[in-house]
This record gives C-alpha cells, structure tokens and sequence, in this order.
C-alpha cells in the first residue's frame, strides 16, 4: 500500500546532534512507502540547539514547546500535531534516534499488510542502562498481573498508528501523562484493538552522549539517577490512578474504528 501522507512526529530535547542524520535515514527508508512525508518534531525547550539544527528543512516542522515539560506530554503534543494534518498513518519515535531507519519502514509496511490499528516496534538487543531494562520488565510484570496477559514493551516509543484509532486515544489521556504509551498500550488490549508486534532493534542513542540529559548527569553511572527513581513512583502512581485501579478512567475506554481493514486471518492482535 502507497500512503498519500505520511506523519512521522517525535518529541525531542537536546538531540541536536543526532536528530539531522536520524530525519535523513527515516527519509530515505520511508520514501518509498509515501507520496508525501512530513516530520513534526516537538521540541521540548531543548538548550543545545536542536530546533536551529533542523531549520530550513522543508519537509521538517518543529514545534517549539511553550515550556519544558518532559517526554511524556511532548509525546503528546508530538501527536496532536501530526493528527491535525489529517495523514493516513502516523508514526512515533524518539527524536534520540534509538532505532534504524529500514525498521521504522518495516514498522510502516506491517500496519498496511496486516491491517493492523497499531504496529508497535519491540525491542531486542537494548543498550540501555540495567536499571531501565529492569523497570521495563517490572512495568510489564504489572501490566500482565491487571490485564490478564502480557504486552511486549508495554512502553516502546516506536509505533505506527491508523489515525482513527490514534485519536480516541490522545482524547483519552490526559495531556501532561508522564508515560501515555503504557496508558495506550493497556486501551489497546483491553478495547480489542488489532496490534501487531514487530521485533526491531534497539541501537545507542545517536550523539556523543550515550545516556542524553533527560535525567540529569549522573556520578554513578552504575546506579539509577534520583531524577528517574523519582519519575518511575510518579509514573506508577499516574498508571494505578488512570488505568489500573477498579473504576480508573480509561479502563471502560471503548475504541471504534469503523472502516478498518480486518487482518488476513481474522484476529485482531498478532
């Protein structure tokens, strides 16, 4: 299937370094799939520059956040605006640049072939810090004790979504969530959304950094920083509260998306 527009968002603080080549290799990947890219980058009051490293791109609009507000609500913002220029997919990924560009394509060609809702890319080979690997497991080990079955990288930032499903999920998180993808990924699975789970690979973050500077410098570079022990008590608060708990809000989320093309064998998730 060739998409007349495609919209690739991605939120983004202090990647200037890395994010040029990562909008190039998706580029190129992904220009065979569509008539029309467009890159919507939010960009969350980054101080290296990112937003002055993009400029002059044509097909590249950066949307500079009013204030610093973290991923998850930049991730958000990302998304509505990539769904306000009505494109017939949109993909996420983290301006950090963490995955391949042939994989993002493949991630692109498995929602058409499949007819899928969603493609969610999951992860392997991550160079990530232990403790991040660690709390990934221990969020799916409570996803999988409340839902009643597993998501593989409940929060992968790397996703493919037909806008109609797309939107009623946007609607339904609140817009500064600290981690809207696992609330997304729990709607999913409980609405009957058809998912496809593709395996990709995980790659060092692109820039001198390996860690980047969400959380701060860390001395200990062994241990996990305070700022991150911090989000991940908060993140879990806002996940029980949200999606968890008996009457939490998006737990009866029904999600309709009429038109969809069913998958080849019938079944809704894969």
């Amino acid at each position: 299937m060739q998409y007349a527009h495609l919209a690739v968002v991605m939120p983004a603080y202090n990647e200037a370094e890395g994010i040029g080549g990562f909008i190039d290799e998706i580029r190129s990947a992904v220009a065979p799939l569509a008539d029309r890219i467009t890159f919507v980058v939010a960009d969350d009051r980054s101080t290296d520059g990112t937003a002055a490293a993009l400029a002059g791109i044509a097909d590249v609009d950066v949307q500079t956040q009013p204030a610093n507000r973290g991923h998850g609500p930049t991730a958000l913002a990302a998304y509505r605006a990539g769904l306000a220029l009505s494109p017939d997919a949109v993909v996420h990924v983290d301006g950090d640049g963490q995955f391949l560009g042939s994989e993002i394509a493949a991630a692109v060609r498995a929602l058409s072939r499949s007819g899928a809702d969603v493609v969610h890319g999951v992860r392997h080979s991550r160079t990530d810090a232990w403790y991040r690997r660690v709390l990934t497991a221990c969020v799916r080990l409570l996803i999988a004790t409340f839902v009643g079955r597993g998501v593989p990288d409940v929060n992968t930032p790397l996703r493919v979504y037909r806008p109609e499903a797309l939107q009623i999920l946007v609607n339904a998180v609140p817009s500064d969530a600290l981690v809207p993808h696992v609330h997304f990924s729990l709607a999913e699975v409980r609405a009957g959304l058809a998912v496809r789970y593709l395996r990709v690979r995980s790659i060092p973050r692109r820039g001198t950094s390996s860690t980047g500077t969400m959380w701060g410098r860390v001395s200990r570079p062994s241990l996990p920083p305070k700022k991150l022990v911090m989000f991940a008590i908060d993140a879990l608060r806002e996940v029980w509260s949200w999606s968890l708990r008996p009457g939490a809000p998006l737990r009866a989320l029904a999600l309709e998306t009429p038109g969809r093309v069913p998958a080849p064998d019938g079944s809704r998730s894969s």
